[in-house]
This record gives structure tokens, sequence and C-alpha cells, in this order.
């Protein structure tokens, strides 16, 4: 479909303010580029850092959208989703961005200042090379691009999503496929990257679900979301065992978890409301919960070479020890 191009307050045209601590704002999620990682959030903030989450430089976006989600699939080549079915693309490691597609339903609004836009947010976004690649949100959307995101098409009625439950994240499991999660506790899981899709019939939980990561263990999944409540399975999907996750006052976690991810040797960051950050080094056989002093709402973290976990959420790009605590000078 391209690039639609819409105007109205709904569909904010204008490049992002460039502010010395666009940082410290919220961000949504972190890619990595090679050895760069590249953060994303609020107002079309997209940031960037080449000395592990010491210092960030912000890069030129040419929107104020909320963007929620970024996935490289190369040292170079990036996307990046957001608000409005935003899709962004970066070909040089996140120092510059183009828009590649809008939701079309926007341009189309005879009344672009009336009430009944159906906006509908992209919430993550996953490439499996430089051309084919997948972006899913709310209301069930899905879209997919054979061409590196020149053009995109609307594959919402290839998953069983009648009710239209939002899609909130997806992961790679190893060689097994992708697996993806949403509202409602719905799971759905493709065993050929992508090419037709399954729904998971046995849900081990009917809340949303926030985030989902494999941990470079064959057929092993993770998934998480309101109040603490993670789940493991050992065969991609077709049975689930609860974790167990135990704060440091020796009582269950009641956080909502939302973001997380896993290296491939399998040590797992994922965090959530709170402050909370649970963590993992013998791929998710144990974990540890520790709440950070501030309290304040992550939305993911990304576990570093040195073992060090950056954070980012409502007060931007953290640095921290292994547990998520504000590391020692």
């Amino acid at each position: 479909m391209g690039t639609a191009h819409a105007q109205g307050p709904h569909d904010d045209t204008r490049p992002a303010v460039m502010s010395l601590k666009a940082a410290q704002t919220l961000l949504l999620d972190i890619g990595r580029a090679g050895d760069r990682l590249v953060a994303v959030g609020a107002r079309g903030h997209v940031v960037y850092s080449d000395d592990k989450g010491d210092t960030w430089i912000q890069a030129p976006v040419p929107t104020r959208a909320m963007l929620t989600a970024v996935h490289f699939v190369d040292d170079r080549n990036g996307w990046a989703v957001g608000h409005d079915s935003l899709i962004l693309r970066t070909s040089d490691a996140g120092e510059s961005w183009e828009i590649q597609y809008r939701d079309p339903e926007l341009e189309e609004a005879i009344d672009p200042d009336g009430p009944g836009l159906l906006e509908k947010p992209l919430m993550d976004v996953w490439f499996r090379d430089v051309n084919t690649g997948f972006a899913f949100g709310a209301y069930g959307l899905a879209l997919r691009t054979d061409d590196g995101g020149e053009t995109w098409n609307d594959i919402t009625y290839d998953i069983d999503n009648q009710d239209g439950f939002h899609y909130n994240a997806i992961t790679r499991v190893g060689e097994q496929g992708l697996f993806l999660v949403g509202e409602m506790g719905t799971m759905y899981r493709s065993r050929d990257l992508g090419e037709t899709w399954e729904t998971i019939e046995e849900m081990p939980y009917d809340g949303s679900l926030f985030g989902a990561t494999g941990v470079g263990e064959e057929d092993v999944v993770f998934i998480w979301g309101l109040r603490g409540n993670m789940f493991r399975s050992n065969d991609f999907g077709d049975s689930w065992e609860q974790v167990e996750l135990d704060t440091p006052h020796n009582g269950p976690l009641e956080a909502t978890l939302f973001g997380g991810t896993a290296t491939d040797d399998g040590k797992i960051v994922v965090v959530g409301a709170g402050g909370a950050v649970v963590t993992s080094e013998d791929q998710g056989q144990t974990f540890e919960v520790a709440f950070r002093p501030d309290r304040s709402t992550l939305a993911t973290g990304k576990v570093l070479e040195s073992g060090q976990v950056l954070l980012v959420g409502q007060r931007g790009a953290i640095k921290a020890d292994s547990n998520g605590l504000p590391a020692q000078l």
C-alpha cells in the first residue's frame, strides 16, 4: 500500500522536537544494530548509544507519534512502529528515519477534526530478513511486507482473531518459528516464520499478555502479563506451567509485567510496573525479583555483554546492575 500521508490532529506529520533530554523521557523499546543500542518512545523520540548505554544521541525523526517498538534485522536495517499504524525505516543503524506507512483510514476520513477516527496503534514489529517482515497491533491489525516495507499488505484475516483482540508482542523461538501474544490470553504460533498462523487453544490464562521470549533452547517460550503472571512452555505452546515469582519480601509478585528479552545464552530480563525487574541467569530455571528504589514503571530491558542490564521506561534509558538495581559506582 506504500506510504499514506494524511493531515489532522490525529496524524502529526511534524518532526520530533530535538531535545538534550530525549533519553530521559518515556521510552518503550530497545533494539540492537550491531554494537549500537537504539531506543524509541514518546513524541517520536529515537535515541542511540555507541557506548553501551552510557551516553545517547537523538536521531531526527519525521513524526511526533508515540513509537512503541523497534527491530533490527542486521547492523544497519531496522523498523520502528507506533500509533496511527505508523511504520518507520532506517538503513543507517538508526541515525535517520523515513515514514513507510500510516493508517490509510486517517487519510480517508471526511472530517479529520471530527470524532470517529479509528486509531490503530501498532505494538510490535519483526523482520526475518531485509525484505519480509510483520507488524502487529490493536484490534487484530496485522501487516506484512515482502519488499523491505515499500508496500505493506493487510493480513489481518489470515489469523483467526474474530473478536479483534489486540496483539501486543511477537518473538522468535529458536528454529521452531514465531510466537504472538495479546489481549485476553490469546496466543498464536507460526512454524514457518509467518507464512501460516495457528491459534493456541489451550490457554493457561485469560488475562492480557504483554510479552514473550524464546531463550535459545529448543521449543522453550516464556509469556507474561497482568499481575505478575508468567508461564513457561517446553513444547512451543502445547502445554504450560506457571512460573512462581517471589518478591524479596517472600510474597508473590503482583506487578504487571510489560516487556523483556533474552540473550542467546539464556539470560532473561522482564520488567514492569512499580519498578519491577525479573531476571534469570539459567534460561529461566530460576528467577530473581527486584524493585528499583524509584518504583517508576519500566517498559522493557536488555542484557548487555557486561552482564549489566539496560532498562527503558517512564524515566528514559537507565543502566543498571545484573539484577536491574542501581549500578554501584
